[in-house]
């Protein structure tokens, strides 16, 4: 919860744009500001105040007591023009809530955090447990002084400045660490699967006992604990979920019939007779893969019964993850704030040349750019999907959406389940074209592409044909160039059996960028060789009209028929 506090009629206003924006985060304290302060910091994770920095500044002192577990705070002056992260930058995320409330009050995020301020990722904010000296080496990566990467366990990172050796390090690993060196910081990955069987009624105690010293006794940190896995028919046994309780982590489940598919090294005739599967806890762990660390392990009991629960442990890889961003038609300000985020989580960037100019100064330092110009489409896709598989944080980029005539088919025909895949959506130009053209897509429309690169004639012609018969608002994607100058013509001359010479026609250049240029025409007016690849046409249907220089679409038709009555 954001606990948000003010004391003036001005930063009450800019308060309330907050509570209605962010309905379900936020809780207003009112009252006396000093009041309101030390409650808001007592009961919230984070604050907001819309005060002076000093007035804040004596307000937070006497509170602070622990950088780890401390509020983060924010402070917005009486003109919303800074949103300045004053305490909690990483721990609190004030740093990233400076930025979305400036970004929701039209005001200047103010971050002073070193590694934000040149663009490097804090080494506890990438959501892994940490230890050791985070100080030393973040200052250490800041003066860019060697600091060694010694990844135990591959895990997707953000790029960091790393390399094989130097005095400082950073340890990536699940394994047990009494205490990290000097100069050393221990990030811990999840990637611990515990599968567990338990008799009806196990304790929880003894449940969770048995994975403690399990863990403890393979030198494994829990930590880097995932989650606990079981069959089905144990999905509600008060000692599984309690000891996942205790431990932090989620309970998953399998069908019995999924678990009797996995081969295990322990198979055994109770658990087939209970529950219907030779093996629960091994199998329950290796579902989705993995190396079995810990074979099936009975607990113990300490007056002389028989066990009541058995576990095993697992160690899945990292799984690589590929982002495929659409970037927008081209203006920075219609590149989507989570293209942004997954455009500075990637340590590794594909795509064309020139994309990537476009976007280069987003990405932060250390991020190995991999760049190939026209035509390598499926080649950058390979890339990317290859780079995924090694366990890196892969980000491929495509203009416009990366799903609408871009990298988004080629990757996924690419990817298995083996990697995480994750599309971020991204405007179009044809929703690009049509801003600038007024509302021509207020009804049906679609999108067809006349590059015969990919597509044979036939197929395309079929398509124009059967939106023409059909009256849909049409937009043209790369409708000519220098080798390709008949299929535009071809293809308005099809629409023109459908429609009249009058139909209003959107011829949009460049779209949201410095020597963006459109107009509207018609049907009959259009001349093709004014078109090439960075066009996009979009062609109205029967009820689309010329209003004031603008092409509108009707949602319905009855102002279609009104027209043609008065004809």
């Amino acid at each position: 919860m954001i606990g948000l506090i003010s004391a003036t009629a001005a930063g009450a206003a800019a308060r309330d744009r907050l509570v209605t924006a962010w309905p379900e985060r936020v809780r207003v304290y009112d009252g006396p500001v000093g009041d309101a302060v030390r409650r808001a910091f007592a009961e919230c994770e984070q604050l907001v105040c819309f005060l002076a920095t000093g007035a804040v500044v004596r307000l937070v002192a006497p509170l602070l007591s622990d950088k780890a577990t401390d509020p983060g705070v924010v402070c917005v002056d009486e003109g919303g023009r800074f949103a300045v992260s004053l305490v909690g930058g990483h721990g609190g995320g004030s740093n990233e809530l400076a930025r979305q409330v400036g970004e929701l009050l039209g005001a200047q995020p103010v971050v002073t955090t070193a590694t934000d301020a040149v663009g490097l990722p804090g080494l506890d904010t990438l959501g892994l447990p940490v230890e050791g000296d985070v100080a030393g080496v973040s200052r250490a990566l800041l003066d860019g002084e060697p600091v060694a990467l010694r990844a135990e366990v591959a895990w997707p990172l953000p790029p960091l400045p790393v390399g094989a050796e130097g005095a400082y390090v950073v340890r990536v690993t699940d394994r047990l660490v009494e205490r990290a060196a000097e100069r050393e910081v221990v990030l811990r990955p999840p990637s611990l699967v515990v599968g567990v069987g338990a008799s009806k009624g196990a304790p929880a105690d003894e449940v969770l006992g048995l994975i403690e010293s399990t863990l403890g006794d393979a030198g494994l940190s829990p930590k880097s604990l995932a989650e606990l896995a079981t069959v089905d028919a144990k999905a509600g046994e008060p000692g599984i979920v309690e000891a996942a309780e205790r431990l932090g982590v989620p309970v998953v489940t399998y069908s019995a019939e999924q678990l009797a598919g996995v081969e295990v090294p322990n198979p055994s005739d109770a658990p087939l007779a209970a529950v219907g599967t030779p093996s629960v806890a091994e199998a329950a762990a290796l579902v989705h893969g993995g190396e079995l660390l810990v074979p099936k392990r009975k607990s113990e009991r300490a007056d002389g019964r028989p066990a009541m629960a058995t576990c095993a442990v697992v160690r899945r890889p990292g799984r690589g993850r590929l982002a495929v961003v659409g970037l927008g038609p081209g203006a920075r300000d219609l590149l989507t704030p989570r293209a942004k985020a997954e455009l500075r989580r990637a340590c590794v960037l594909v795509g064309l040349d020139q994309y990537v100019d476009q976007i280069r100064d987003l990405l932060r330092p250390g991020t190995r750019v991999l760049e190939s110009g026209l035509g390598a489409e499926e080649e950058r896709a390979r890339t990317a999907v290859e780079e995924a598989r090694k366990g890196q944080a892969v980000a491929l980029i495509g203009s416009g959406d990366a799903g609408v005539y871009a990298m988004a088919s080629p990757a996924l025909a690419e990817a298995s389940d083996d990697i995480d895949v994750i599309g971020v959506p991204g405007v179009t130009a044809a929703l690009a074209a049509a801003a600038i053209l007024g509302a021509p897509l207020g009804h049906d429309h679609v999108s067809i592409s006349l590059s015969d690169l990919h597509t044979p004639w036939e197929v395309i012609e079929r398509r124009v044909r059967a939106a023409a018969e059909a009256d849909i608002v049409v937009t043209f994607y790369n409708p000519r160039s220098r080798g390709r100058d008949w299929q535009l013509p071809k293809a308005l001359a099809i629409l023109a059996e459908h429609r009249k010479p009058t139909t209003p026609v959107g011829v949009v250049r460049n779209a949201s960028r410095p020597d963006e240029s459109s107009r509207v025409t018609t049907l009959g007016g259009l001349d093709p060789a004014t078109v090439d690849m960075m066009t996009v046409v979009t062609v109205g249907n029967t009820a689309t009209r010329d209003i004031a220089g603008r092409m509108v679409t009707p949602r319905g038709y009855r102002w279609q028929a009104s027209q043609e009555g008065a004809e």
